[in-house]
């Protein structure tokens, strides 16, 4: 259930808060067990990208990935939280760039009746060169949706037929073999993120 992997994420997000409080305390070196080691977060899809081009999980074997889900017609959080992403990407080239060449951004939408690639393509070419845009049927989107603990609901229509999407909010590196590794913090800065993936991707 979609809601299960929510759970157990939150309950790993907080004993990883517990865990940096003692580390700050104690000055004990970081732990080297990925935070998400174990959760289970993810699924195959296909799905087609900005190009028009059929994706599927497949394609990103052998490489990190940043996964986040969002739509394009977010007023605020989406393009702040793609805009650190994106940020944090170009700062972790700038340190590394052979490692940082392994990492894929991609931006999955959860509203495709809007998000064609049409769509997709200028939007996340805005917050990264690299980063991928997918999005598919409502009924594909829903089932990754919920593969990677994503829940989802659009919200009532005003009268010019403009709606909003609530969604989780939340970016997680997975690892080449498709486990989930941290979720990035996203909602603070780029070098926040930029840190994260220097730390965890080999």
């Amino acid at each position: 259930m979609a809601g299960d992997a929510m759970n157990q994420i939150a309950r790993t997000l907080c004993a990883l808060l517990l865990t940096a409080s003692t580390v700050g305390c104690s000055g004990s070196p970081a732990p080297t067990r990925a935070p998400l080691d174990g959760v289970k977060i993810g699924v195959p899809f296909q799905l087609i990208d900005q190009d028009g081009k059929p994706r599927s999980d497949r394609d990103f074997a052998g490489r990190y990935r940043v996964l986040y889900f969002g739509y394009t017609f977010c007023p605020d959080v989406c393009p702040t939280d793609l805009q650190t992403i994106g940020a944090g990407l170009r700062a972790f080239e700038a340190q590394d760039a052979k490692r940082a060449a392994t990492v894929v951004p991609i931006f999955v939408s959860v509203d495709p009746k809007r998000d064609t690639p049409a769509v997709l393509k200028p939007y996340v070419a805005a917050f990264h060169s690299r980063m991928v845009g997918l999005t598919g049927s409502p009924e594909t989107i829903a089932a990754v949706a919920k593969g990677y603990g994503v829940t989802v609901e659009l919200e009532k229509p005003n009268a010019e037929g403009a709606y909003l999407v609530a969604h989780s909010r939340f970016a997680v590196l997975m690892d080449p073999a498709g486990k989930p590794v941290v979720l990035l913090p996203a909602d603070k800065t780029p070098n926040d993120v930029a840190a994260e993936l220097d730390r965890w991707v080999k």
